[in-house]
C-alpha cells in the first residue's frame, strides 16, 4: 500500500476537522467532575484575574509561589471579551473556555498522526488516529482545563518535529520548532523537562561526530531556553508583583515533603495501575507493541519504547503519583498499539485512508465508549449541576453559601460568577492546606480531617448557638494559606443561608438532627453515581434556613 501525496493531504485535512469535531464536542458535552485541578489552577485564577474574585489557593498564595501564570492566561483573552461584551453572564462564560481546550486537545489527535508516519510509516497513521480518538482516558481528561492535558498536546507536537531520521542531518527549522514547543511544555508543567533530558541526550550523542550540527543544536538550546525561561520569569513577575522564578519553586516544593501530604503510592503504581486504565482496551496492543518494538530493526520504534520506559521509571521515584502524570506518553503508546494492530491484520489493497485492523480488535477496542459516555455524562455530575443552581439563584434569595465537603469539591466562581457573593465570609468551604511552614508530615492535620474526625462537634463548637437571619459573613471559614496556625485550627464560622453537602454526611444522624434544629430543610438533591470516597458518597444535597 503507498501514499501519494494527494492522499497525505487529504487524510490530514480530514483527520483534523474529524478530530477538532470530536474534541470539542466532548469538552461541550462534559457536565461531570473530574480534577480541581481542572478549575482550581486553571479557570479560577483567570477568572480573578480578570474579574477581580474568586478563589486561589495556596500554589498562588504563599511566599514562594509555585504555579506560573502561563496556562491560566490562556483563559483570560475569552473571559476579557465575554466581560467586554456584556456576556460573563450567560452560559458562555463555561462554554467559551471548553471550546478552547477543546481545540488544543485536538492537537495531540492531529499531531499523533504526524509522529506515527514519521515513526512507523503512513499506513499505520489511520489506526492510531482511530485509537487516540475513541480513548478512554482522552475522553475522560484531554478536553478538560487541566494543565496535563495540554502538556500532553505540546510533547505530541515537539515529538512531530524531532529528528527521528538517523539518515540524513537534522533540519535547522524542525530543530527549533521541537526545542520551542518542548520549552513550551516545560514551562505549562516543569517535570516535563524529564522527557527532554532523554531525547536531547540521544541526540546530542547521535550528533557528537557532527561538529557543526552539534554546536548548532546546542546554541539552539541556549537560545531557546533563555527565551523562554526568560520570558515565564517576566511574566510571572508581573503576575505576583515580584521577581518570581516559579519552575524553580515548584521543583524546591515537590522535592520537598508537600507532594507527599496529597498521597503516597507504591513504587509499581503506574504499571500497575495508570498505564492500564490510561491504555483500557487497547493495553493487549500496546504491550505486544512494545514487544514488537524490542526486536524491531526500527531505531526510531526502539526509541520511542525507551522513552517510554524512562519517564516511567523517573516518575516511579517520587512518592505523590497520579495517573494523569503520565498522559503525554499515551499518544506514544497509542503508536506501540497501532503497530500490533496493524501487524497482525492481513494486508488489503483498500484506500490508504482505511483504519486496517481487524474488526474483532475494533469491537474491542471500543467496548470502553460506554463507559467514556458514563464518566463524560453522568459521573459526579451532581458536583457540577450544584453550582448551576447555586448561580441561578436570584441575588435576594441567596445572601451566603458554606460547603461542608472536602475541599475543593466543585467548581467555584469560573462557573458559579457572582460578584455578590465575591466578599470575604460570603462564600466559603472547608479548607486543606498542606503542612508548608514546616509542620510534622505524620500529625498534621487539615481543616478538612478535622471536621470530618467529628462534624457533629465542628458544628457545635465553631458555629454560633443560634442562626442569625441576616447571614452575616464568617469572620474565619478556612485557613488563609501559608498561615501558622494552632493544632486545631481557629476556624469560626456564621451560620450561612445554604449548606452543600454529600449525603453521606446526613448518614451522621446527630449532622441532621443539630441541622434541623437550627431549621435548616433540604430544598435540592442529586445522586453522583458510584463513589469510592465514602465521605463523597450519597450524592450532593443542599439545605436552605426556613425563617
Amino acid at each position: 500500500m503507498s501514499w501519494s501525496l494527494a492522499d497525505e493531504v487529504d487524510h490530514m485535512q480530514i483527520s483534523t476537522a474529524i478530530a477538532l469535531a470530536v474534541r470539542v464536542s466532548v469538552a461541550l458535552l462534559t457536565r461531570t467532575f473530574f480534577q480541581p485541578d481542572e478549575y482550581f489552577q486553571s479557570l479560577e485564577v483567570a477568572h480573578h484575574l480578570v474579574f477581580g474574585y474568586g478563589n486561589l489557593t495556596w500554589e498562588w498564595l504563599t511566599a514562594q509561589p509555585i504555579r506560573s501564570i502561563i496556562y491560566p492566561a490562556l483563559n483570560v483573552p475569552v473571559y476579557w471579551a465575554l466581560g467586554l461584551g456584556g456576556l460573563d453572564a450567560t452560559k458562555l462564560l463555561i462554554w467559551a473556555p471548553k471550546v478552547l481546550h477543546g481545540i488544543l486537545a485536538a492537537g495531540t489527535d492531529v499531531y499523533v498522526d504526524e509522529l506515527a508516519r514519521k515513526i512507523i510509516g503512513p499506513q499505520y497513521a489511520p489506526t492510531v488516529l482511530f485509537l487516540s480518538l475513541t480513548s478512554f482516558f482522552h475522553v475522560l481528561s484531554l478536553s478538560r482545563s487541566l494543565s496535563n492535558s495540554l502538556e500532553t498536546t505540546l510533547t505530541t507536537v515537539a515529538l512531530s518535529h524531532y529528528p527521528w531520521d538517523t539518515t540524513t542531518p537534522p533540519k535547522r527549522q524542525d530543530i527549533r520548532r521541537f526545542l520551542a514547543t518542548a520549552a513550551l511544555a516545560c514551562a505549562v508543567r516543569p517535570t516535563n523537562a524529564v522527557i527532554w533530558v532523554y531525547m536531547s541526550g540521544l541526540l546530542l550523542w547521535r550528533l557528537r561526530r557532527q561538529p557543526r550540527h552539534l554546536a548548532s543544536l546546542l546554541l539552539n538550546v541556549a537560545v531557546v531556553g533563555l527565551l523562554v525561561t526568560l520570558a515565564v520569569f517576566l511574566l510571572d513577575s508581573a503576575y505576583y508583583g515580584s521577581p518570581t522564578c516559579t519552575p524553580l519553586n515548584f521543583l524546591r516544593t515537590n522535592l520537598s515533603s508537600v507532594s507527599l501530604f496529597y498521597g503516597i503510592s507504591q513504587w509499581h503504581y503506574y504499571f500497575s495501575q495508570a498505564i492500564p486504565i490510561l491504555c483500557t482496551s487497547a493495553l493487549p496492543f500496546v504491550l505486544h507493541g512494545a514487544w514488537l518494538a524490542m526486536w524491531s530493526p526500527n531505531p526510531a520504534l526502539k526509541v520511542l519504547l525507551g522513552l517510554i520506559g524512562w519517564t516511567i521509571g523517573v516518575y516511579s521515584l517520587a512518592g505523590h503519583k497520579e495517573w494523569r502524570f503520565i498522559h503525554p506518553l499515551l499518544p506514544l503508546m497509542h503508536i506501540l498499539a497501532a503497530k500490533s494492530l496493524v501487524d497482525v491484520t492481513p494486508r488489503s489493497s483498500g484506500r490508504p485512508a482505511a483504519v486496517s485492523i481487524r474488526k474483532s480488535h475494533r469491537a474491542l477496542l471500543l467496548t470502553t465508549l460506554p463507559l467514556a459516555v458514563y464518566v463524560v455524562l453522568f459521573h459526579s455530575q451532581s458536583q457540577i449541576e450544584v453550582v448551576h443552581y447555586l448561580g441561578d439563584l436570584p441575588s435576594e434569595e441567596l445572601h451566603s453559601v458554606g460547603f461542608l465537603m472536602p475541599c475543593h469539591s466543585t467548581p467555584w466562581q469560573a462557573y458559579l460568577h457572582r460578584p455578590d457573593l465575591a466578599s470575604p465570609g460570603r462564600l466559603w468551604a472547608l479548607g486543606c492546606e498542606p503542612p508548608i511552614t514546616g509542620q510534622n508530615l505524620t500529625s498534621y492535620r487539615d481543616q478538612t480531617d478535622i471536621f470530618y474526625e467529628s462534624p457533629a462537634n465542628y458544628l457545635r463548637t465553631r458555629f454560633p448557638g443560634s442562626v442569625d437571619p441576616a447571614f452575616p459573613a464568617s469572620p474565619m471559614p478556612s485557613t488563609p494559606p501559608g498561615a501558622t496556625l494552632p493544632d486545631h485550627g481557629d476556624w469560626k464560622h456564621e451560620w450561612p443561608e445554604y449548606l452543600v453537602m454529600f449525603g453521606a454526611l446526613l448518614h451522621d444522624g446527630e449532622v441532621q438532627s443539630t441541622l434541623e434544629s437550627k431549621r435548616y430543610r433540604e430544598v435540592w438533591k442529586m445522586e453522583s453515581g458510584w463513589e469510592g470516597d465514602r465521605r463523597r458518597q450519597g450524592g450532593v444535597r443542599v439545605w436552605r434556613f426556613q425563617p
